[in-house]
């Protein structure tokens, strides 16, 4: 390619570009832009587009880019006004205020008499003023909290108070940097030695204050109070404490790692070096604290939960994890420590009811992370090399902590866990210690047979083997412990057929004792949460069964006992609720068989799967309302709340599906929205299976559609709503999904500008034009309903202004259509952009010969709010332009006009008084000879 066609290629991409930025498209302009700056040669030809760049940027809200475009063109040519004024802009939205008003200064002084450099002058003037006066006040207020906490004759009362509001300051920027300038970390590390619960908690608040969103600063407090002081707090007996130190680790985790993504990082704009050191050494404290006798069992399951948020990749589109590798390396066998601990042993650290279930997670997270056979592999052999070290020592003990390790892998990655499993003589052990006399020995090897039951691999060898001894169990031990633990692996076995009715392991009426039981432990307080905790888990196999799920419906003690559970500090049972719940309310995805294929397998005499009569919509539905009067929608909030690996996200798709079930008839909807339900499910819609994803956005699209939003979700979360519902506009996404997300943005759409641009931000325009298209009337009119409300804003008004495309055309035509409900969205967008722009109604005749037709049309329909719309849209064509107004009172619209305008029976007077109106603009246009017109 010559030097000449390669100009000529970056000045046509510029010109692309500037059509495409006109047009509102900002991320084609940046494409364009970027493409173009590949090609060009010249300096003063990259500065513009540099310049053009950084306010596409601006518009999207990447002040750090635009900022860093506007340089580079100020570099070429430091006289260039534009650019100086959007780094000004870039510099306020940033917060670097003196940079802004030094480059805004310097554009009013190159034109001093343009407005909007005067204007932004005056506002950064403002913003310096009051930042000084804030500055100073709360320099004063930090120097007397600081006075107050040293002074050991100071009332604890007062220290107290003193504490607490250094956390509010804190929150605020300015407060924190006086904070930390002030020598305020050195105090705070003095705070967390005090023996006060709530100064310690006061001192961890306040450095989340300071860590949140600024690397610079958290780099600097993590060198210089040390991971060994902050892991020493995490592990600390006071639950309150614990948490608030692992909220902290969890804060910094943030600041480093977002600060990585970022070209430029800290509020303050600092260069500075890579905080991977710092990561390693968090992550190197987090696996020390795994075996440490010395933290207590919270502080291990804290550490194992950061450990699950920041070690595997968020993506898997993501190729590096070497973090992933490097926590193997480094720290798997002393997570398999604490896998192997029996707690009613002296022998390991301190664990919770929660640790085994929160390791497991862990292991399965750092397994899934793994990209290929070999780093697998390695996986599998260091979990067999530690399970076969213990397994091989003399003595009970080696053998029970080996035994416990299977179990933990087989709830985690369970292909791991089966090689463990079928090491030589494992499972011999395994059916050896289920009939030992030693309650401990029995309850590992039971629990053990349980999770290996649910493997393919092993569940027949088990059926055939075990269900005896499983039996045997369950009736002659005296102890509830194991009983109900051999009654949840009858109940798995049990319920190897599904919901296939057909298909069942058991005698008729074997499953309803079994559940029967499992309600009556579940009920029994005077059992240990852990024992009760299994009786959850056997319902949540034995539910598949339609007769168990009435009979538990039925029972209101056992329901609230099993909510109760899902609320309280065992986060082990939020599996076992989900799935119990989501048997009841049916909410599993189940593939309705061709007709045609269930005939022909009926004469092949192949199984055909049948429903149960109980599982019918009738029955379902009455069953939601009994859930509901329960109390499910407080439970499932409870358990959305959960900080726990526990909460995974089979968890979360398990509340998701629950939710849209509960949300599926209309009235019920408030009643979830008032217990919290719609709060919960906008965590639910981000951060779930990508199945749990739809679930929650579908769920919240139907309260959207038939609740005020903004009483339905107060306050900002009514923004959060937003990207669910467009995620919902997807070919991936089921007809249904898509028409109810362009009904819920349909309604946020009305709501007020802020939302609109939002939704626009989000992508969604070029979508619900995509379904304006659709063969589906429903869908096409809703999505068409949605484009009316957005039209109010002036970037989807410049759509229709761009030249080149067939927006206005499909409005015209759809003005014509029989679909009554498109035909009023399609008019009365029409009608609203006629009167915004006026320049679009010299257009509409050139849309289609049949114009005149449809307009007349619309002014002769039976419904008034068709007549409405017909007459405000011959409105605003006859104030835009003198030859529209000739054209139309040539035609019959002016007969029709004329009849519109006397009103009478029929005809609305808001249509009349329009239809008057038009009449006498077309008088002020035309004076026939002799003639009043």
């Amino acid at each position: 390619m010559s030097v000449s066609e390669e100009k000529k290629d970056s000045t046509a991409l510029k010109e692309e570009g500037n059509s495409l930025f006109k047009a509102g498209d900002m991320h084609g302009a940046v494409c364009c832009y970027t493409k173009a700056l590949k090609l060009s040669d010249s300096k003063a030809e990259s500065a513009v587009l540099y310049r053009n760049r950084s306010a596409c940027y601006l518009k999207q809200e990447e002040y750090s880019k635009a900022e860093a475009d506007a340089s580079k063109a100020l570099d070429t040519d430091p006289g260039d006004v534009k650019a100086r004024f959007r780094r000004a802009q870039a510099f306020q939205k940033l917060c670097r205020l003196d940079q802004a008003f030094l480059d805004a200064q310097r554009c009013a002084q190159l034109e001093p008499k343009n407005k909007a450099f005067q204007d932004l002058l005056r506002q950064l003037g403002a913003q310096i003023q009051q930042k000084s006066v804030q500055l100073n006040s709360t320099d004063a207020r930090v120097q007397q909290m600081f006075s107050l906490l040293l002074d050991a004759s100071a009332k604890d009362s007062d220290r107290q108070k003193a504490a607490q509001n250094l956390v509010v300051l804190s929150r605020e920027d300015a407060g924190a940097e006086q904070i930390f300038r002030n020598d305020g970390v050195k105090l705070i590390q003095k705070l967390l030695q005090s023996k006060q619960e709530d100064v310690v908690l006061s001192a961890l608040r306040t450095l989340v204050g300071l860590c949140t969103g600024h690397q610079s600063r958290t780099m600097a407090i993590v060198n210089e109070l040390g991971m060994e002081q902050l892991c020493a707090v995490m592990g600390s007996v006071a639950s309150a404490v614990s948490l608030a130190a692992c909220h902290l680790l969890q804060v910094m985790f943030e600041a480093l790692t977002e600060g990585m993504k970022k070209e430029i990082r800290g509020k303050d704009e600092a260069i500075l070096p890579e905080p991977s050191k710092e990561l390693r050494s968090m992550l190197r404290h987090l696996l020390e604290i795994m075996p440490a006798s010395k933290v207590s069992g919270l502080g291990r399951d804290s550490a194992i939960n950061l450990l699950v948020k920041q070690v595997p990749r968020k993506s898997l589109k993501n190729p590096d994890n070497s973090l992933t590798l490097w926590v193997i390396d480094q720290g798997l066998k002393k997570i398999l420590e604490v896998a192997g601990t029996v707690p009613e042993l002296s022998e390991g650290p301190p664990l919770t009811d929660n640790s085994h279930m929160s390791c497991s997670v862990l292991l399965s997270k750092l397994y899934d992370d793994l990209k290929c056979d070999t780093e697998r592999e390695t996986f599998n052999k260091l979990c067999e090399e530690y399970v076969q070290q213990h397994f091989s020592r003399h003595g009970i003990t080696g053998k029970l902590r080996a035994i416990q390790t299977v179990s933990v892998l087989l709830q985690g990655p369970s292909d791991v866990g089966n090689r463990t499993l079928e090491m030589s003589g494992m499972m011999d052990a395994v059916i050896s210690l289920c009939a030992s006399e030693d309650v401990t020995h029995q309850q590992v090897a039971v629990e053990t047979l349980i999770h290996a039951a649910g493997k393919a691999k092993r569940a027949s060898f088990i059926t055939a083997n075990g269900v005896a001894l499983l039996k045997d169990l369950y009736k002659k031990s005296e102890n509830d412990r194991i009983r109900v633990r051999a009654l949840v692996g009858l109940c798995k076995l049990g319920s190897a057929g599904g919901t296939d009715f057909s298909m069942k392991q058991f005698a008729e009426g074997s499953t309803l004792k079994l559940a029967k039981q499992c309600r009556k432990w579940l009920c029994n307080e005077s059992l240990p949460p852990t024992s009760r905790r299994w009786s959850v888990e056997g319902l949540a196999y034995l539910t598949f069964d339609a007769d168990v799920k009435e009979d538990l419906v039925e029972d209101k003690n056992a329901l609230v006992a099993m909510f109760e559970l899902a609320k309280s500090e065992d986060k082990t049972v939020l599996f076992a609720v989900g799935s119990t719940l989501v048997n009841c309310t049916n909410s599993y995805d189940v593939e309705k068989p061709d007709p045609q294929m269930v005939e022909l397998a009926k004469y092949a005499k192949q199984h055909v799967p049948e429903e149960h009569p109980k599982d019918a919509p009738s029955y379902v539905e009455k069953r939601l309302m009994k859930l509901l009067e329960a109390g499910v929608v407080s439970a499932l909030v409870c358990m959305v709340k959960q900080e726990s690996p526990a909460l995974t996200d089979a968890c979360r798709d398990c509340i998701a599906r629950v939710f849209l079930a509960l949300v599926e008839r209309q009235e019920d909807r408030g009643t979830v929205v008032a217990q919290g339900g719609g709060k919960a499910l906008i965590p639910l819609a981000s951060d779930n299976t990508d199945g749990g994803k739809i679930k929650a956005a579908q769920a919240l699209a139907k309260i959207t559609i038939t609740s005020n939003p903004e009483i339905a979700f107060p306050g900002e979360r009514i923004y959060e709503m937003v990207r669910p519902l467009v995620s919902l506009l997807s070919l991936e996404c089921t007809l249904l999904q898509n028409f109810e997300a362009l009904m819920a943005l349909t309604n946020l759409a009305g709501i007020s500008e802020r939302l609109r641009q939002k939704i626009i931000k989000e992508k969604a325009v070029p979508k619900i034009e995509g379904y304006m298209f659709e063969e589906h009337d429903l869908v096409r009119a809703s999505a068409t309903e949605c484009m009316c409300n957005l039209v109010l804003s002036t970037e989807v008004q410049e759509l229709y202004l761009a030249t080149g495309n067939d927006r206005l055309k499909l409005l015209v035509l759809y003005s014509g259509e029989e679909d009554e409900r498109l035909r009023k969205a399609a008019a009365g967008t029409l009608a609203m952009l006629t009167a915004e722009q006026p320049e679009l109604c010299t257009r509409i005749p050139g849309t289609t010969t049949h114009w005149l037709e449809i307009i007349q049309s619309l002014l002769l329909c039976e419904i008034s709010d068709l007549r409405h719309r017909g007459v405000v849209i011959v409105q605003n064509m006859m104030q835009a332009e003198k030859s529209l107004a000739e054209t139309l009172m040539e035609s019959e619209a002016l007969e029709i006009l004329s009849v519109l305008a006397k009103g009478g029976e029929g005809t609305p007077e808001p249509v009349s008084k329009i239809a008057q109106n038009c009449l006498d603009k077309a008088v002020d246009h035309f004076t026939f000879a002799g003639n009043p017109f």
